[in-house]
């Protein structure tokens, strides 16, 4: 028996987010995530991928208008309690996406998957600019990680200190919190910290012990944004369910899986 089971309090959580075929990351891992954190998944392909567990070779993003017409239907019907976004595909898309944002008010988790761990394929395009403004008024939180930190602030985030430098100038700019992800920061530490940053420059610090060998796993920032989307809808507040998430993927970066030949998958 599935140990997933859907009853009338399972919290509805909407995924916007590219396709993975090796299941690794993107909305394939979203979902599953999901599931195994009590909530339903329900959601739109953003882009598409050529990609195994060896790397990814090429992306296409998917027609706006078909995805505004499947948002617009899907939120007219049903009522979500988070959204997590990945992968936006382009700056259309993300226009689009923040249209059918302002049919829900439940909180957004966006993880700005810009460059993909295994490959030298860019999974945005020039007017990324754009997109950000698009999407400014309705995220509650944005992930990146380091490389993805310093992509959005041009400034350096090889450490930690710096890297919530730039986070706190993201939150200000952003006016939402960010999750500055250790993972990737100062590889050789004993603990991954990561660095929750709110807009007023707050910073609230999440430890756990650092995996050996665990940032060559594959989808663990996509797997961290939707434990945190689940455990949203589930009610916690954003410090909570940044905790529990931390500590869910770091589980599962310790245990990861094998469906190819090529890096080991958080799911």
């Amino acid at each position: 028996m599935s140990p997933y089971r859907v009853t009338p309090r399972t919290p509805d959580v909407l995924v916007c987010a590219g396709l993975d075929p090796s299941g690794g990351a993107g909305l394939i891992a979203d979902t599953r995530i999901l599931a195994q954190l009590g909530a339903r998944p329900c959601g739109i392909v953003t882009a598409l991928t050529v990609q195994n567990t060896t790397g990814v070779v090429d992306c296409q993003a998917l027609d706006p208008e078909l995805i505004a017409h499947q948002l617009s239907f899907l939120l007219s019907d049903i009522e979500v309690k988070a959204v997590k976004i990945g992968m936006i595909g382009s700056t259309a898309i993300a226009k689009t996406l923040a249209l059918a944002l302002e049919m829900t008010a439940a909180p957004v988790v966006w993880d700005p998957v810009l460059y993909p761990s295994r490959g030298d394929v860019p999974l945005t395009d020039s007017m990324f600019g754009e997109a950000i403004a698009a999407l400014r008024p309705h995220l509650a939180l944005v992930t990146p990680n380091a490389r993805e930190l310093a992509f959005l602030t041009n400034q350096p985030t090889a450490d930690l200190p710096s890297a919530v430098a730039a986070g706190r100038w993201l939150a200000g700019k952003l006016d939402c919190a960010i999750l500055v992800k250790g993972g990737h920061v100062d590889e050789q530490g004993a603990e991954a910290i990561d660095a929750l940053v709110q807009p007023g420059g707050g910073v609230e610090y999440l430890a756990s012990p650092r995996v050996r060998d665990g940032h060559h796993v594959h989808g663990t920032g996509c797997a961290l944004s939707a434990a945190i989307a689940a455990e949203l809808a589930r009610g916690r507040d954003l410090h909570e369910a940044c905790r529990a998430a931390k500590a869910f993927v770091t589980e599962r970066i310790a245990a990861p899986s094998y469906p190819g030949r090529g890096a080991a998958a958080v799911i």
